[in-house]
C-alpha cells in the first residue's frame, strides 16, 4: 500500500536536507553525502519510508560524486520522465512512498548498462 503523509508529516519525520530532497527534488552537492564513496556491504533503503532499494552489490564508482547503482530491488523504483533543467532525464522515485532519489541514465556497466544515481540524504544503510 502507497504511503501517503502531508507535507507537514514529512516535513517533522525527515532533516530539513532530506525534505528538500526528497520531498521537493532537490539535490545534494556532489562529493559531500554519507554513501557516494561508501564500500560497505548491505541493503540500501528509502529515509522516507524504509522500503527496500538498492543491495551494495549493484554499487559501482561512476565518477558522478553520487551513490550509484546498476539495478535496483525489483519494484522498488518508479521511473518517471524529468523535462527540468533544459533537459530530458528519467527521475528515480520509490515506488512506495514517491520520494524523490535522484535519476537513472543508460550510461552505466553491464550487465543492465543503466546508472542509477541517487542522493546519499533519501538512504539508510541496513548493513549486513
Amino acid at each position: 500500500m502507497k504511503i501517503v503523509k502531508s507535507e507537514e508529516e514529512w516535513r517533522a519525520q525527515l532533516s530539513p536536507e532530506a525534505f528538500s530532497v526528497c520531498r521537493q527534488h532537490g539535490t545534494e552537492a556532489p562529493f559531500t553525502g554519507e554513501f557516494y564513496n561508501s564500500k560497505d556491504d548491505g541493503l540500501y533503503k528509502c529515509v522516507c519510508c524504509d522500503s527496500p532499494l538498492f543491495d551494495s552489490t549493484s554499487k559501482f564508482d561512476s565518477g558522478s560524486g553520487w551513490p550509484s547503482y546498476y539495478s535496483c530491488i525489483d519494484g522498488a523504483i518508479t521511473e518517471i520522465k524529468d523535462v527540468t533543467h533544459g533537459m530530458i532525464r528519467t527521475e528515480a522515485k520509490c515506488s512506495n512512498c514517491d520520494a524523490h532519489l535522484g535519476h537513472v541514465f543508460e550510461d552505466g556497466p553491464k550487465p543492465t548498462g543503466l546508472r542509477y544515481c541517487i542522493n546519499s540524504v533519501c538512504l539508510n544503510l541496513q548493513k549486513k
